[in-house]
Formats: structure tokens, C-alpha cells, sequence
């Protein structure tokens, strides 16, 4: 078997009978899909039993432990060459695993007998990266918003892949930083998965964590832009803040892990941050005596410019990709969601880490772990 797919499920069965539908219709067949429900008090069972007979699927109810944890057990159970991990809330289109067939070279390596574990010794599954040939070892796509999803579902996916907001790090061509593979579409050689560990058991930013782990064993991730997912993402920007800002706090929690990975790009939404307070302090300011009068009552719009400025900067380039004015209009509160809530834990954690010496598990137990 080629592929192994693996979806960690947290109370979220509506979102996988969609994936489920979107796997039936791919015109490549040659996979299965392991389905693992992470102490869900909505399972997804049920949903399960419906393609039973039409999928390759195998279903497994543990205890919660983080979506990392998840797929580590979804992988000891795998038969696939290579493994994807997929979130729950993605959908894909029919070409999706034929985009990811055409992307990679024939495989070079052995292929592990099916029960190999997370636990089996190094030595017995290293492939130095230099006898590899030109197989692609570990790779991840890009995502987009479905013309289905929502109006504030297509801001939040605009505010999270545009180059005004990230950078393009997540899969788009312009980028500012190096590409790393994320969990909602990461696919990597079953042998190197295990041979690394896996997932660690951090509760946010585990993706990026393993991306590094991979790096830092002599592997080099590819982009496959058109191995590429819907995504939903968060419906409402009150969930979208929260997932952002612990983003942020991985952050931090990162570059302790993995010293000189924190970039001029993951520096850009705490400044972001940071100035949008300012700016709107200094704002404050000019309506309050003494100042107010001695300047002019526009200087308050005056001072606010740049953030006038970069909300239509948004409003015209999310309303032309998007092809709707409602979703440029929306995408001005992502956009600042996004960037000054993972300005916001990206401030917090440092804090934490770096100012009061907390070590990761002490600085957010409530947070990262159970």
C-alpha cells in the first residue's frame, strides 16, 4: 500500500463525513484512511460505519491526548509507504492524491513491515538522507477556501495565506521565510516518521516542531503547490483569536526547542501588535487636553493613517481574490485578529520563557498540556 492517512478527530463528526465523501471520489485509490477519535464526547462513529465498505478505513477510539499523540498512534497502526496527516476540518478535491503521485519520485527505499512501531530501535530504520536518491522524504501543499465556505470562513482563510498578513509561510509562492510542512497537509515517508518520534506532546506548534525535527535530521521538505486542501479553518473570530494567540505562544516555545528559528517574519505581529496599541494611545491622546487643543480635530485621523492605510490595502486585495466586497470588508477584522492575537501570545510567552525563566510545561500546564 502507498498511502496512509491520518485524521485526528476531536467533536467534530459533520466536518469528517465531508473529508470521508471527498476521499471516496479521488482518482487515485491506492490508499487507506485511519481514523483516530482523541476522547471525543461527540464520535464520530457512526460517520465512520457509512464508508466502511467503501473506503479503506480503519477507526480507533482512545483516550484524549492532543492531536499530536493522535496521529503517532494513527501511524503505529499504518500500512502505507508514506503517511499523510490531514486535520478533520479539510476537505479535498479529486485530484488531490494524484497531484501528490505526479509530485514524487519512485520510492528508493524498503518499505517497513506493516507492524513497525514508534519504539522500534533507530538503527534498524535510519535511511541517511545522502542514500535517499531524489525521493521526496517529507513534503506538505497549500490550502484555499471552498466557494461553500462562509463569508467570515473565506476572510479568516484569506487573513491566514495571504502575503500581507503571514508572509506567504504557509504554502503561497511569495514567501518570507523557508517552507515547513503543517498538519493540516503533511505527508512524509512512514520510515522517517518513526525513525524521528513523531509528534511530540506539545499541545500547540507540535507541527512546526516536527517540520524543524525533520530539517535538523538532514531531510529537506518540499512544497507540492498542487497537492492542495480546502480548509475551514475557525468560523467565528472569537475561536480564530484563541487558535491564533496559542499560536503565538508556540512560538516562543519554539525557538527554545530549536535556537535561531525565530525569523524577522514571526517578529512582524508582535511589532504589528505593538503598534496598532501605540497608534491608537497616541489617538487617545490628541482628544485630551492639553493637546487637543492645540491641534486640529482631524489629527486623531492622522495618526491612525497607517492602519487606515493597511485596512485598505486588505479591503482591495481580499475583495479581487475574492471576488466579493462582503469578504474584503470582513477580512479587515481577521486580518487584525490574526496578527494581534498571535502578537498578543507571542508577547505573553515571552514574557514567560525569557523574563520570569519559566520552563515550557510551568509557563502554560492550562495551555499546552493535561
Amino acid at each position: 500500500m502507498k498511502y496512509s492517512i491520518i485524521v485526528p478527530v476531536f467533536n467534530r463528526p459533520d466536518e469528517v463525513d465531508e473529508l470521508l465523501q471527498s476521499l471516496t471520489q479521488q482518482t487515485c485509490k491506492d490508499f487507506e484512511v485511519i481514523i483516530v477519535e482523541d476522547g471525543s464526547e461527540k464520535p464520530c462513529k457512526d460517520v465512520c460505519d457509512k464508508y466502511a465498505d467503501i473506503l479503506d478505513l480503519h477507526y480507533y477510539l482512545k483516550s484524549n491526548s492532543g492531536p499530536g499523540q493522535s496521529r503517532n498512534y494513527g501511524v503505529e497502526r499504518a500500512h502505507g509507504h508514506y503517511v499523510i496527516i490531514l486535520d478533520s476540518d479539510v476537505v479535498l478535491p479529486t485530484t488531490y492524491l494524484s497531484a501528490v503521485d505526479s509530485s514524487l519520485l519512485p520510492p528508493h527505499s524498503t518499505l517497513l513491515p506493516p507492524h513497525s512501531s514508534l519504539h522500534t530501535p533507530h538503527s534498524t530504520l535510519h535511511t541517511p538522507p545522502s542514500s535517499l536518491g531524489g525521493e521526496a522524504a517529507a513534503w506538505g501543499g497549500p490550502d484555499a477556501s471552498h466557494p461553500s465556505f462562509t463569508p467570515i470562513q473565506k476572510a479568516i482563510s484569506y487573513s491566514m495565506t495571504s502575503f500581507f498578513t503571514t508572509g506567504g509561510i504557509r504554502g503561497g509562492k511569495k514567501k518570507l521565510d523557508k517552507f515547513y510542512p503543517r498538519s493540516f497537509n503533511m505527508g512524509i515517508r512512514r520510515d522517517v516518521y518513526l525513525q524521528l518520534g513523531g509528534f511530540s506532546k506539545m499541545r500547540f506548534g507540535e507541527d512546526i516542531d516536527f517540520s524543524y525535527r525533520i530539517v535538523e535530521a538532514g531531510y529537506k521538505p518540499q512544497l507540492f503547490p498542487e497537492a492542495w486542501v480546502w480548509h475551514k479553518r475557525r468560523t467565528d473570530l472569537r475561536k480564530f483569536f484563541r487558535q491564533v494567540y496559542n499560536s503565538g505562544i508556540a512560538r516562543i516555545n519554539l525557538e527554545k526547542r530549536h535556537p535561531g528559528t525565530l525569523k524577522l517574519v514571526h517578529l512582524l505581529p508582535m511589532v504589528f501588535t505593538l503598534g496598532v496599541i501605540g497608534l491608537v494611545l497616541c489617538a487617545l491622546l490628541t482628544l485630551l487636553p492639553p493637546l487637543s487643543s492645540l491641534l486640529t480635530p482631524h489629527s486623531s485621523l492622522l495618526v491612525l493613517s497607517p492602519l487606515l492605510l493597511y485596512s485598505l490595502l486588505i479591503l482591495v486585495d481580499s475583495t479581487l481574490q475574492n471576488k466579493s466586497l462582503r469578504v474584503g470588508l470582513l477580512s479587515i477584522p481577521a486580518a487584525f485578529t490574526q496578527l494581534m492575537g498571535y502578537g498578543l501570545g507571542f508577547l505573553e510567552s515571552w514574557w514567560k520563557r525569557y523574563v520570569l525563566k519559566q520552563d515550557e510545561f510551568q509557563a502554560f500546564e492550562k495551555n499546552f498540556y493535561k
